[in-house]
């Protein structure tokens, strides 16, 4: 089968395409013949060499979210999903490939209007904008601003929000053109990428969802209103300078709070519920996953490069 590897870290011309042999699922596993696969940040950073000290090393294949049909089970596995189309999730690699790999308990099965495409741009980032939310303790009736707006997460937290009875859904964004393409989608409030939005934006925000970190990420604690909450849920600029908490000590009588979120700490039956009515709400057309384009499997790097450049709004999907 054809797979993507990163040969060499760094730029997205470290990725190549390579020739493995066909995988065989394991006790517990499915195979999927793979229609789509996501491009996800997290993709990028491993790629950049950003990650190494996690255990990443060169050779690794990316990708960690799936759709297709289930060809074949491991030792185990009920067969009744060979010929069930599914969206699956790989780990922190091993869906770069025309065949994936899956654990059993990390597939879902696709309802039938529901395209692979839409099942990879709505499953983790979905996920991640759902719980991330309930981390923020996000309540109807109060201001949500999602920095970082136009790729997946930040477009999926700006729906959530929204349907979740958000007094105020503000984005920051890097273009009129996006931000109008976020309205359309529930914001309500368009801000420049450091959170300036002229006389219209609000004095604070109750809860910030934060994709992008970096240099900056501490000035949005002064937009923060008293009991605030900023939650982190990417990181796609690069780790906060190592002191960003000075900024909520100095401003103590606010009782500002600041955490990060992964869905790793969601228990798996939480996650599967979710994502199964992320599904269906989109399949029902009330809630839209965004692809920003489909490319070849051999297309990766260049994926890879529309992602470092910014020039991405939703999700590149990569159809093998």
């Amino acid at each position: 089968m054809k797979a993507i590897v990163i040969q060499t870290f760094g730029g997205p011309e470290g990725l190549a395409v390579v020739d493995l042999p066909d995988p065989t699922p394991a006790a517990g596993q499915v195979l999927i013949a793979t229609e789509a696969v996501g491009v996800g940040g997290v993709d990028t950073l491993i790629r950049s060499g950003a990650l190494a000290s996690y255990g990443f090393q060169e050779g690794h294949i990316p990708g960690g979210e799936v759709a297709g049909t289930v060809t074949a089970v491991g030792d185990g596995v009920d067969a009744s999903w060979i010929g069930r189309r599914v969206w699956g999730f790989t780990g922190t690699g091993g869906g770069y490939v025309e065949q994936a790999l899956a654990p059993v308990e990390q597939i879902l099965p696709l309802p039938t209007g529901l395209s692979a495409a839409a099942a990879v741009t709505l499953g983790s980032a979905g996920a991640v904008a759902r719980f991330g939310l309930r981390h923020a303790r996000f309540a109807p009736g109060e201001a949500v601003l999602v920095r970082g707006a136009a790729g997946s997460i930040g477009i999926m937290a700006v729906q959530l929000a929204a349907r979740g009875g958000a007094a105020a859904v503000a984005v920051t964004t890097s273009s009129t053109e996006r931000g109008e393409r976020l309205r359309r989608l529930g914001a309500t409030l368009v801000l420049d990428r450091y959170g300036d939005g002229g006389t219209e934006a609000p004095e604070g925000y109750d809860v910030i969802i934060d994709v992008v970190a970096g240099t900056d990420m501490p000035s949005f604690f002064d937009r923060l209103n008293p009991n605030g909450r900023m939650v982190a849920v990417g990181a796609v600029a690069g780790q906060p300078p190592a002191d960003f908490g000075a900024k909520i000590m100095t401003a103590f009588q606010k009782s500002m709070s600041f955490a990060a979120f992964s869905a790793a700490t969601v228990p798996q039956a939480d996650l599967r519920a979710a994502r199964s009515k992320l599904f269906t709400t989109a399949d029902r057309g009330e809630i839209e996953a965004v692809v920003h384009e489909v490319l070849p499997l051999d297309g990766a790097a260049l994926a890879h490069r529309k992602m470092d450049a910014g020039e991405v709004f939703g999700r590149i999907v990569l159809a093998p």
